[in-house]
């Protein structure tokens, strides 16, 4: 199979841990025989200084003529005087190639269970999803801040259509999970919440084997702090979203692990969840673990089931032999370089690496539709 990846490295770190993943697909290629090839293009402050926009037009068009993108990591602030910031090209780049879903796994598995805030029977059985819808709603609206009056609105808005697109995958996603959907909202107070609540269990009908509940965003803190394993496939709005996807990065105990996929009709592109850590570039000091993961994510997404199982594989090898970084759960003694090359070179097709669906992280059950 040949697919074109877009290499978006980003700021900080992310050139770093992006070389990683890279590493790794190469792999991936020359054991499964796939051609990968590669386009490397900039966003964020790199693209600000060459050309004063975070997400330039030759980017996009890199992008948008690729099979899947994956992107590294965006500082907050710029490096620059320009009035653009690196993080205005994400949401560019989700809006230009109508990436409305977001998909974000959160399992604990052996090596890391030991450092989630949770007993260990507890933490053995987290295992979810969350898709969070990433177009509308409060994060696209118009908003207005007044310095003189001091005053500031800001504004929401979904459509049924919005609503439905990514209702319907995620229940294709529970369908082929253990059938448990469960909707996050404030359906008691928010309108648009109300409109998020009619349109999914107007859906539900058409999904008989699965169950469907509703909770609001308070509620829904509260359960996957006391009973995570209660979740499975999460579909929330934006905020929403982005509120529980920090809980998950609790639930593990350790930041810096979790990757997302972010999905529309034509285009796929993957990123770890973690931040630039500017501080830390160049330094060697980054755990690659969570671009790594959005490979497995990434191959999943064209069906290349025992590639990824291959990649998860050789991920647990090394947490099993704990070469990781020290910026996670890691020993000084291995570098973001060291922990990329030891997984890519443990990545094989012998059956002892491709029969592990029953330990896998979960990112192959139907993360992507």
């Amino acid at each position: 199979m040949q697919v074109r990846i877009a290499v978006l490295g980003g700021d900080g770190v992310g050139p770093e841990v992006t070389a990683q993943a890279i590493k790794c697909l190469k792999a991936v290629g020359e054991t499964f025989q796939h051609d990968f090839k590669f386009s490397s293009a900039l966003i964020g402050n790199a693209a600000i200084d060459e050309s004063g926009l975070s997400l330039p037009k030759d980017t996009l068009e890199v992008c948008a003529n690729s099979d899947a993108i994956l992107l590294g990591t965006l500082d907050r602030n710029t490096n620059t005087d320009s009035a653009a910031l690196p993080q205005d090209g994400l949401g560019q780049l989700r809006k230009e190639l109508g990436l409305f879903a977001n998909i974000r796994p959160v399992k604990l598995f052996p090596g890391i269970i030991t450092n989630s805030p949770f007993s260990l029977n507890l933490a053995d059985k987290v295992d979810f999803q969350i898709y969070r819808e990433q177009l509308g709603g409060l994060y696209h609206g118009e908003g207005e801040y007044d310095s003189i009056n001091n005053t500031a609105s800001d504004s929401a808005h979904y459509s049924e259509k919005e609503i439905s697109r990514i209702a319907h995958m995620a229940f294709k996603a529970a369908k082929r999970r253990r059938k448990k959907l469960t909707l996050v909202d404030k359906a008691n107070v928010l309108d648009t919440s109300r409109l998020w609540r009619t349109t999914v269990l107007m859906i539900a009908s058409s999904y008989p084997e699965v169950s469907v509940e509703c909770i609001e965003i308070d509620n829904a803190v509260v359960q996957l702090a006391l009973n995570p394993s209660n979740f499975d496939i999460v579909l929330t709005d934006g905020v929403f979203g982005d509120v529980l996807s920090g809980q998950g990065s609790i639930l593990l105990g350790v930041q810096g692990l979790l990757p997302s996929a972010s999905l529309g009709e034509y285009h796929s592109m993957f990123k770890p969840t973690h931040e630039a850590y500017p501080e830390e570039k160049g330094k060697n000091t980054i755990n690659p673990i969570a671009s790594i993961f959005c490979t497995i994510m990434l191959l999943e997404k064209f069906s290349l089931k025992q590639e990824s199982n291959a990649v998860f594989a050789s991920v647990r090898k090394a947490f099993k032999k704990e070469i990781l970084a020290p910026h996670l759960l890691g020993s000084s003694k291995y570098g973001t370089d060291y922990v990329g090359d030891f997984i890519a070179d443990n990545i094989t097709d012998s059956d002892a690496n491709l029969n592990i669906n029953d330990e896998n992280i979960g990112l192959g059950k139907s993360t992507i539709i």
